[in-house]
């Protein structure tokens, strides 16, 4: 298996520390090359604590098919009857969702456990999505009704439930260990000349309107504390998307690596905050947010150990482990950084093998 060496500054969030800064500690970062289910590109998108990812890989006949990565295994998840799968989020329990084709076409969120993937069915419509999973089971994602208006929803316990809209399509995309639920919602029916979308913090029954910096956001990861990632636009520039972080009625723009646009994806319970935002050239980047710095994980490699590029970091655990897209020979691949110690205040050669006495695993 594949190994790289690479450098990265993540943020260790104190209690009592301001929400928008936190201490910054070096470390570096091992990254496995996941592999794929016998195609030609996989893509992850979720971790759990235990350092599992989730995605969707292409098979050796061309389909995708959802992915489970753990003890330096892919397992093909499978579908729901039909050709195709993705998976998004994964619990500390091992539960994950997603969605799937079904042997009718439509796709269906599923839910899959302990060797299952089930159908979490529809709010009446044809299709529906999951994106995410909390540790006690509850999962959100988006449906359409049986008037093929598209929604946010929650699935607790059999049922899946309607969270409502500011007034057109809503979109929920994460929720935390509380039960709180956050999305974007557009503010009229959708169409190209509607908007703008909002995003929302749902909790006990009530959609708030989180704001934006530019007129509109999106609500894309929540933490425990109830810190919020996403974009905003930004109308100054041009009216595009850039990372935020909203927490306590504050939204922050997190600007760029250089290019127009960013997007923040996830936000563990440390404050680290993880994306991809495009370059000066044109070309998008991963990075890894944190201090009140935002630093392009490419930039951190160490020299010649990589010959591709990390363009996306999708979800970040509590211990730091990074579940990433990157460019290798052209094609896109699910990776796993993981940090580990500097060794005498050195980094590891290009080469060098990295072991638990030298570089052991940050905490």
């Amino acid at each position: 298996m594949k190994r790289i060496i690479v450098m990265v500054v993540f943020a260790v969030f104190l209690s009592g520390t301001s929400a928008w800064a936190a201490a910054d500690k070096v470390a570096t970062y091992t990254v496995i090359d996941l592999g794929t289910l016998g195609g030609d590109r996989s893509y992850a998108f979720g971790i759990n604590d235990a350092g599992q990812v989730v995605g969707y890989s292409r098979v050796s006949g061309g389909a995708e098919h959802a992915f489970l990565y753990s003890g330096g295994t892919m397992q093909d998840l499978g579908t729901l009857g039909g050709s195709s799968s993705q998976a998004h989020d994964i619990n500390d329990v091992g539960q994950i969702v997603g969605y799937s084709a079904t042997s009718d076409g439509p796709e269906h969120a599923f839910l899959y456990s302990r060797g299952t993937i089930r159908d979490l069915g529809t709010l009446g419509g044809a299709s529906s999505r999951a994106f995410a999973i909390n540790d006690a089971g509850k999962v959100v994602g988006w449906s359409y009704t049986a008037e093929d208006e598209g929604r946010a929803f929650l699935y607790s316990r059999g049922t899946m439930k309607n969270l409502g809209t500011f007034g057109g399509n809503s979109y929920a995309r994460a929720i935390n260990k509380a039960g709180r639920v956050t999305g974007y919602s557009y503010l009229y029916d959708y169409s190209p000349t509607d908007g703008p979308w909002l995003a929302f913090l749902y909790y006990r029954g009530t959609m708030e309107d989180l704001g934006s910096i530019g007129g509109a956001s999106r609500g894309w990861a929540i933490n425990d504390r109830g810190q919020v990632v996403g974009t905003t636009l930004t109308l100054a520039i041009g009216n595009l998307d850039h990372a935020m972080l909203y927490y306590r009625g504050t939204m922050k723009d997190l600007g760029t690596l250089g290019g127009y646009a960013s997007y923040a994806l996830d936000i563990n319970n440390r404050g680290q905050i993880v994306g991809d935002s495009e370059m000066a050239e044109g070309q998008n980047h991963a990075f890894i947010y944190s201090g009140g710095t935002m630093r392009d994980l490419n930039d951190l490699l160490v020299p010649g150990s990589f010959d591709g590029v990390i363009s996306s970091a999708n979800a970040i655990n509590d211990r730091g482990r990074i579940a990433a897209t990157a460019l290798i020979d052209g094609n896109p691949r699910a990776v796993l950084l993981v940090p580990v110690r500097k060794s005498h205040g050195k980094h590891p050669a290009v080469g060098d093998t990295v072991t638990r006495d030298r570089a052991q695993e940050t905490e």
